[in-house]
């Protein structure tokens, strides 16, 4: 039985990870850890509620202890490092939570890992840290040259406190690799979308609001370009680098499917509308905002490496994600009114003037 230490698993792309590989394998046993900080919910995993091969523990991987017990208690071959700090804006006003999660976290996990699994000749048997990255380390692609994208010899050039951690980890997780002979694999995704997505971000924010007839707010004029991934078809790249990644290689997954942003609210709009039969879901209820400090202009991930190494491909199209996106969060009004209650409330408001 593989044992996976899988941490921020309480996440929107870490419990969907869990989520896969339960649902997927019978012989898998998940050490799930997560901080439960405000995007961490429950309530994600409330279907695997009493399967004994989902063990989850409430810790934070800065904590050495703690991630040394859980070591010594499951012996994982295994980790997937989810955990993370993610939203733009929240590292902007506080950089140094990003950088105390997002890089200190993950150097604790790699000290630990690679001392649980270091055998007397300063090998590592068959283990395999995989670090979950993002597409913004690589900085920003111009809107006038839409045939260039984000390759994985592509420089890094991050431009927020939020992408500049996440490369600050990646460069610690490569230099374990050159240094140690550490056994890792990266991945750099594009903007992710799907069920259990916290609604600080762009998709669940417009879903949740137009339902409630607030006002969805636009940054700047709308025209940067994100490439839009479906969750599962992400979750399926995953396994495949953790279990056949060529060692110290770095892998861009990206779903072929870039949109303005001003393209997906009014699709959003669409949708909802037509799903609820609600005139009133419309787009004047859009309000365009303030830019974002440093916002990037447009991402774009070039996949083929892991197409042609691995045989992954993007298995969604756009315009299918986002309808089962939308059912799912219809579907599910309980689990909105949980994560949007409490003390989510407070941090909206502080975000969004709302």
């Amino acid at each position: 039985m593989r044992t996976y230490l899988v941490t921020g698993g309480a996440g929107f792309i870490g419990s969907n990870f869990v989520l896969y590989l339960l649902g997927k394998h019978e012989d898998v046993r998940i050490v799930n850890v997560d901080k439960l900080t405000y995007a961490g919910n429950l309530e994600n995993l409330r279907s695997r509620e009493g399967d004994p091969r989902h063990i989850f523990v409430q810790a934070d991987i800065c904590d050495k202890a703690a991630m040394e017990g859980l070591f010594d208690t499951y012996q994982p071959d295994y980790v997937i490092n989810f955990a993370a700090e993610s939203h733009v804006d929240r590292s902007i006003t506080n950089p140094e939570v990003f950088a105390e999660t997002n890089v200190m976290g993950t150097v604790t996990l790699l000290n630990v890992a690679r001392k649980a699994w270091e055998t007397g000749d300063g090998t590592f048997g068959q283990h395999k840290f995989v670090q979950v990255s993002t597409d913004e380390v690589y900085g920003s692609l111009s809107l006038e040259n839409p045939e260039v994208f984000f390759t994985e010899d592509t420089p890094l050039c991050p431009h927020s406190p939020y992408s500049a951690s996440k490369a600050a980890a990646d460069m610690f997780v490569l230099a374990y690799a050159d240094t140690f002979g550490f056994p890792v694999n990266i991945t750099r995704c594009s903007n992710n979308y799907g069920p259990y997505q916290f609604p600080e971000k762009l998709i669940p924010l417009m879903i949740n609001n137009a339902l409630q007839h607030k006002a969805l707010p636009v940054y700047g004029d709308g025209l940067n370009v994100r490439d839009w991934l479906f969750v599962e078809d992400h979750c399926k790249a995953i396994e495949m680098v953790a279990h056949n990644g060529k060692l110290g290689e770095v892998y861009n997954v990206g779903g072929h499917n870039e949109r303005e942003n001003i393209f997906i609210v009014k699709a959003i709009i669409a949708e909802v509308s037509q799903a609820v039969c609600d005139p009133a879901i419309n787009e004047t209820l859009i309000g365009y905002v303030t830019d974002r400090k440093g916002h990037d202009r447009r991402y774009g991930i070039d996949p083929q490496k892991i197409k042609r190494d691995l045989g992954w491909y993007p298995e969604t199209a756009f315009e299918d994600g986002i309808v089962k996106t939308i059912a799912w969060y219809l579907d599910n009004p309980e689990w909105v009114e949980h994560v949007t209650s409490g003390a989510y409330q407070d941090y909206y408001r502080e975000a969004y003037g709302q």
